[in-house]
């Protein structure tokens, strides 16, 4: 079974090589300010640079407004959108059509019923990620859901796992939820913040053994 890894909230050149060399199909940029995992515009476009085509950067936004992701995309630095913030179906449509680029739209889960909120941006996002509703700060909160709220649902399009996962624990995620894509922050961080690339070999290593 061949699962693809998204890394987010890179910040250094050594921690993006882990990824890429360690296998990772997408690589993250934080936006958010309030974020421990924040990078800046010309950091973005810096970091961008290194990452292969063959790697797809995604930058995180949080209920962004025009002028920030003017500003980040003129970086040339990210190829698919995650919006993390309170944003509608209509606002995603109008971001895609300002963009031209494709996006991710985040659900957080915290009962059953919310892995149905999904379905709103069936005709509108390109891609889905469910990760766990609890915590201060959008993405890297280290909180896992119950996964049995996906297991054997259908979903209207590709979607990522994410939430509290590790290198321990993403092989049971992956099969509970049968998840083809996994994203992964706060499990490969050594503090808060902080990427460790050995957590990140050590997570896609896991991946790989699935």
């Amino acid at each position: 079974m061949t699962v693809e890894v998204k890394i987010c909230g890179l910040s250094t050149p050594e921690t993006i090589d882990a990824a890429v060399r360690g296998g990772a199909r997408y690589v993250g940029f934080v936006t958010y300010p309030k974020s421990p995992r924040y990078i800046s515009t010309e950091t973005t476009r810096a970091l961008g640079a290194l990452v292969p085509k063959t790697v797809i950067r995604v930058g995180l936004f949080v209920d962004p407004d025009d002028a920030l992701l003017d500003e980040k995309l003129a970086t040339g630095a990210l190829d698919l959108l995650q919006l993390h913030g309170g944003e509608t179906p209509g606002r995603v449509a109008a971001i895609k059509q300002r963009t031209g680029k494709p996006v991710m739209k985040v659900i957080k889960v915290g009962a059953p019923d919310d892995v149905e909120r999904a379905f709103a941006y069936a005709g509108v996002a390109d891609r889905l990620m469910f990760e766990g509703a609890e915590g201060t700060l959008p993405g890297g909160n280290a909180m896992t859901f119950d996964w049995t709220f996906l297991s054997g649902r259908t979903i209207p399009l590709p979607w990522m796992l994410a939430g509290g996962l590790t290198p321990g624990n993403v092989a049971e995620a992956v099969r509970v939820t049968g998840a083809r894509t996994v994203d992964v922050s706060s499990g490969v961080e050594s503090s808060r913040g902080v990427k460790s690339a050995d957590l990140i070999r050590a997570f896609l290593d896991a991946v790989k053994a699935l």
